[in-house]
């Protein structure tokens, strides 16, 4: 939806003007340019760029991996390519709290570099990615951004993260890849990155456990202290900008007087006296770039500009002073000058023209009509303008292929022509102060200095495929132990307006249309397997359209074929009513209500009343419920008495921080185990064992190898560590190397019910069409029968 009044107003009351000039005044300081690294959305070392960047000046930067589609997602059901769009989006927003100049490694999500789960190996991690498109990447980036500094946030030791420790190791090679002119996959001139930094400090935590200790600090960049302007240390200010990493559930209050310290241990250098400070051995200002003599009075105007805070007229007039001088010094660049270091004048005349708009008071929005749009559609700019302190102000759209722009007035009509392509939801790089068209260039003229500064469309419009529809479900499950096989296939989202869809089937299969869409309909003799349904428009194949869009994110959109997949399996069922309290992170009772069971997802009202509970056989959790469902953790002693008189409670997997106490919430005690990298087995095939004859495992499915066969990401997480004796260990797993591990599902016997405790993850496997986790799940909710 457009932007509305209110929220607009909670988006100034974020920016008062006050603190943004403070602010685009700081990199006036330095010359000096620093690129932290990682391997997911969330990996940045916030608190210490926020220093970096508001208190010191420096131009800060992060060369990120993937997009985080492996992680989990505690706002929603997104998981996968989908999740990848969210957490991209969401990394974009840390990115505006901080000034963070954004690059991936991955460029969609058909890339080999994906987060395909976690990994205990960086080896593994570069196997999978492709070492060499990894280092081609990285090269890249590096050549393209031109940082002085490279700093991993995470350690390559044994009890890390693997895909942190594929992005540590690369970091020490593309220091002299990204310097060899010969290096192979990119057309970009060489750079010579100054100096390599990793954390010294342990990345130990809730899910990792380094097993060495970090090396020591040759120095520190202090942490305490407090922004002047804002009152805010500068951990508050990194912990405003993780809060955005909503799907990973950060964000944190960090109390006054506990604020962190960052030592870092100098790795490799590539100057002479580099270890003192973080900028020894490098151009510090404009004054110290080699044989340039020419920039001593735009440095001395940058000066002036700073100690003229918060006069903003004397910022203006020193401000537009030296972006005048600083344009003389470019322009006697030689050759050589301009390839060591034009990319930093570069940088500070982008600087400069931020902070004369802003000092000159000159006051720009951009506001659209519309979140997303199609070829053919018009999308309504309405522009806001304030002139402020300025000679002239001229505002002109910057329009991406295909567009067209009719400006009359103080509104511009932006026509989507037939060639405009789609939205990105994987762009490749995210850079503040410089957003993707279509934007608004604002070219101001102050103190006799002309300047341009890009200003995004409030929201900017994502460009939906001109073909496409939504199909519901897009994946689906028929259980041949059942006579069902009809499907109904809703469509909605179509695009063109009356454009005809159609369905190609496999052979035997038959659709009929509705008002909604089409009811298929399979044969009776159904062999298992997956069967793909291809929807046409008008004879031509369609693309499937999902929409993203949460209220701490710009919208995104994720495009993929039009094909539903539809598994065949073959599932016994228990006969029984099964009450489902989901969290809102699953689907399970979608799934199990597919396959036939009798399902019912249990409102708040019937969690909360006293007697709701004795229609039910079975009661289902899942997946972070006692954190996420209201009221849930409260009822907890009431539940366990309803398994104490005969009920089966089945509970997915919680991390020990969902408000799971071992000794209250389960029937009997259960603790899980943390750090999470211990407690987990990341290989999809792994072997499993069979521990214990059980219910669970032999009714009303045996559960059997093919069961275990073809999952994906990772077998589970988050296993229990230690149990009440009233619970058998059913299985045992374990990955290549390790001891096996026999907290993934549990089962106890209490009073005359039953409890069974899962980390397996097979919410997951459901949305993949898992055949086994079908069938183990049926099992799982199958009451105990005496």
């Amino acid at each position: 939806m457009p932007l509305t009044d209110r929220a607009r107003l909670e988006d100034e009351a974020r920016h008062p003007l006050i603190v943004e000039l403070w602010r685009a005044l700081q990199p006036l300081q330095t010359v000096v340019s620093f690129m932290n690294t990682g391997a997911h959305p969330d990996d940045e070392t916030s608190a210490l760029l926020a220093a970096l960047a508001w208190r010191d000046g420096i131009d800060i930067s992060c060369a990120c991996a993937t997009r985080g589609e492996g992680g989990q997602n505690d706002i929603g059901t997104e998981s996968g390519a989908a999740l990848g769009v969210l957490r991209t989006a969401e990394m974009e927003a840390a990115c505006d709290v901080l000034g963070l100049r954004m690059y991936w490694l991955s460029e969609g999500p058909g890339d080999a570099i994906f987060d395909f789960g976690f990994s205990k190996s960086g080896k593994e991690t570069l196997g999978r990615w492709g070492k060499d498109r990894t280092l081609a990447r990285f090269v890249h980036i590096l050549r393209r951004e031109r940082p002085d500094i490279i700093c991993p946030t995470f350690l390559d030791v044994p009890g890390q993260h693997g895909h942190h420790r594929a992005m540590t190791e690369a970091a020490h090679l593309v220091m002299d890849l990204a310097a060899d002119p010969a290096f192979p996959g990119t057309d970009l001139p060489p750079w010579q990155v100054k100096k390599l930094f990793l954390p010294a400090w342990s990345g130990a935590g809730q899910a990792y456990d380094d097993d060495l200790p970090p090396p020591t600090a040759t120095l520190t960049v202090p942490g305490a202290g407090r922004d002047p302007v804002t009152g805010w240390s500068f951990e508050r200010i990194g912990q405003q900008s993780r809060a955005c990493h909503a799907t990973q559930a950060m964000g944190k209050w960090v109390p006054a007087g506990t604020e962190r310290d960052w030592p870092l241990h100098l790795a490799d250098d590539r100057v002479d006296g580099a270890g003192a400070s973080l900028s020894s051995g490098l151009a510090v200002k404009l004054t110290d770039l080699k044989d340039c003599p020419h920039l001593a009075e735009a440095q001395a105007r940058m000066d002036a500009a700073r100690t003229a805070f918060p006069d903003a007229e004397a910022i203006l007039a020193e401000a537009s002073a030296a972006l005048a001088a600083l344009r003389r010094g470019t322009g006697a660049l030689t050759d050589p000058q301009r390839a060591a270091f034009g990319h930093k004048l570069t940088r500070k005349a982008q600087q400069l023209s931020q902070l004369i708009r802003l000092a000159a008071g000159v006051d720009v929005h951009a506001v659209a009509d519309r979140d997303f749009a199609r070829p053919g559609d018009a999308v309504r700019v309405t522009l806001e303008t304030r002139s402020g302190r300025a000679e002239a102000l001229s505002v002109e759209p910057i329009l991406p292929h295909g567009w067209i722009a009719d400006t009359r007035g103080d509104a511009i009509t932006l026509s989507v022509g037939d060639t405009a392509r789609p939205g990105d939801p994987y762009p490749d790089s995210y850079l503040p102060g410089a957003p993707p068209a279509p934007a608004v260039s604002v070219r101001i003229t102050a103190r006799g200095q002309t300047s341009e500064t890009v200003l995004p469309l409030r929201p900017a419009p994502v460009v939906l495929p001109a073909r496409s529809a939504a199909p519901s479900p897009a994946a689906a499950v028929l259980n041949t132990a059942t006579d069902t096989r009809t499907l109904a296939l809703t469509l909605t989202d179509v695009a063109p307006a009356g454009a005809e869809p159609a369905l190609t089937l496999p052979e035997g299969w038959q659709a009929e249309r509705t008002e909604t869409g089409f009811r298929v309909t399979a044969p009776a003799v159904l062999p298992e397997g997956a069967y793909r349904l291809t929807l046409t428009l008008d004879g031509q194949p369609a693309q499937s359209v999902r929409r993203i869009a949460h209220g701490h994110v710009a919208p995104r959109a994720l495009a993929t074929p039009a094909v539903v997949t539809v598994r065949a399996v073959n599932v016994a069922l228990p006969d029984a009513r099964i009450g489902y309290i989901g969290g809102g992170n699953d689907r399970v009772d979608h799934w199990l209500a597919a396959i036939g069971v009798d399902v019912t997802a249990l409102t708040d009202a019937e969690l909360a009343s006293e007697g709701a509970l004795a229609g039910y056989d079975t009661l289902l959790v899942g997946i972070f419920a006692m954190r996420f469902r209201a009221g849930l953790a409260q009822a907890m002693p009431r539940i366990n008495d309803w398994v104490r008189a005969g009920g089966t409670l089945v509970t997915l997997y919680h991390r020990p921080w969902d408000a799971w106490d071992p000794d209250t919430i389960p029937p009997a005690r259960l603790e899980i185990g943390q750090p999470s990298l211990r407690w987990r087995v990341t290989d999809e095939n792994a072997r499993v064992t069979v521990l214990a004859d059980h219910p669970a495992l032999n009714t009303p499915n045996r559960i059997g190898p093919d069961d275990w066969a073809n999952w994906h990401k990772e077998r589970g997480l988050y296993f229990a560590k230690d149990w009440d004796p009233a619970y058998t260990a059913l299985l045992s797993m374990h990955d290549d190397g390790e001891a096996p591990l026999t907290g993934a599902l549990l089962a106890a016997e209490i009073g005359r019910g039953r409890h069974i405790h899962t980390a397996l993850i097979l919410h997951h496997q459901m949305e993949r069409l898992t055949p086994g986790a079908f069938r183990l799940m049926a099992n799982l909710v199958t009451p105990r029968d005496d």
